[in-house]
């Protein structure tokens, strides 16, 4: 294994967003990350933080800190509409690339996405925490044991109430976020890593009534089928009364079991399965995340940045990676298209 320190520049961070869990990698010590350079669009803050933080290199220029010298990997929290714009501006400096979720917001950004990365002969790593939690990963790893058998069908939310996260990210508001980009491709990402592309999409959206500023439709019911012939459903609704439900879920249905997983930001989880000709429903609880970080996503962070330098280390291909990105995003692209023409989409996945 390597002992270099891997360069480490962050695009769109402040004390309080997804970009500030970057700071908590220093505190493990199998990772090697050297935090060299930070950028923001807010040059008081940013240079107060990288004062704060003891950092040589701070700047509001992205492109300065995709040419450092001393970066190797560049990390984007920018906001969505950014994303393709900071990733490319890496990408050509021939940085690796991590991105939080969405990737991009549109099928084109997606396509120079992926060729950018072939070009360039960089690693991506597609930041999906959903991908990481704890609760996700074991119900991974029930499937790839066979526990589950077969996937036949299978069901995957995301809900939360956004109005509180508009008040200290007011970005999504006034940018506005697409929350299709922005939140429905989280439980499509995580149906695709158990049950491949999707081949046709079907979207009923529309816009909730409780932040009449929001222009945009935020409420939206998926029905998908793959290329392999199963079916899912995904239901993703941003402008409701936060549930009295975990705020993320996936139901997979198996010819061995069915099982579902459950999480919640900052809060405890479980997975709950059934084993045909038991009838025992076996439970595995998960307590909360022991990090204080923004969203309490500080611990999956951490491990998608250990999953990534072992692929740095290693010469090996990151998952989720830029297709993987680019699938999710076309399925949001297609899922858009059926809500306006009331039609069946098909999803493009030749990337």
């Amino acid at each position: 294994m390597s002992s270099a320190k891997i360069g480490l520049g962050v695009i769109g961070i402040s004390a309080q967003n997804m970009g500030s869990t970057m700071f908590l990698l220093q505190d493990e010590t199998d990772l090697r990350y050297s935090l060299e350079a930070i950028c923001s669009d807010k040059q008081d803050e940013i240079h107060a933080l990288a004062q704060e933080k003891k950092l040589a290199f701070a700047t509001t220029d992205y492109r300065a800190l995709v040419e450092h010298p001393k970066v190797d990997v560049v990390a984007v929290y920018s906001p969505d509409g950014l994303h393709a714009e900071h990733c490319l501006a890496a990408l050509e400096a021939g940085k690796h690339v991590i991105c939080t979720k969405p990737m991009v917001t549109s099928l084109e950004q997606a396509k120079a996405i992926v060729e950018a990365v072939k070009k360039n002969s960089c690693k991506f790593l597609l930041g999906q925490t959903m991908r990481f939690d704890r609760q996700f990963l074991a119900l991974r790893k029930f499937f790839d044991d066979g526990e589950l058998g077969e996937i036949m069908a299978a069901e995957a939310y995301y809900n939360h109430d956004m109005r509180p996260v508009y008040e200290f990210t007011p970005w999504r508001l006034n940018m506005p976020q697409d929350l299709m980009y922005g939140g429905v491709t989280h439980p499509v990402d995580i149906l695709r890593s158990f049950m491949g592309d999707v081949a046709e999409v079907h979207c009923f959206s529309v816009k909730g009534k409780l932040t009449p500023k929001f222009p945009q439709d935020n409420l939206f019911f998926l029905n998908l089928k793959f290329a392999s012939g199963t079916i899912a459903q995904v239901r993703g609704l941003y402008d409701v009364v936060e549930p009295p439900t975990p705020m993320m879920g996936l139901t997979l249905y198996g010819t061995k079991a069915t099982a579902v997983a459950e999480f919640s930001d900052n809060g405890p989880g479980k997975i709950s399965y059934s084993i045909d000709g038991e009838n025992e429903v076996r439970v595995v609880n998960f307590e909360a995340e022991k990090d204080l970080s923004v969203y309490g996503h500080g611990a999956t962070v951490i491990r998608y940045m250990r999953h990534f330098q072992d692929c740095l280390d290693r010469d090996l291909e990151p998952s989720p990676n830029e297709l993987d990105g680019a699938r999710a995003v076309s399925v949001a692209h297609s899922a858009w298209e059926s809500s306006k023409t009331g039609k069946v989409q098909e999803v493009f996945n030749d990337f």
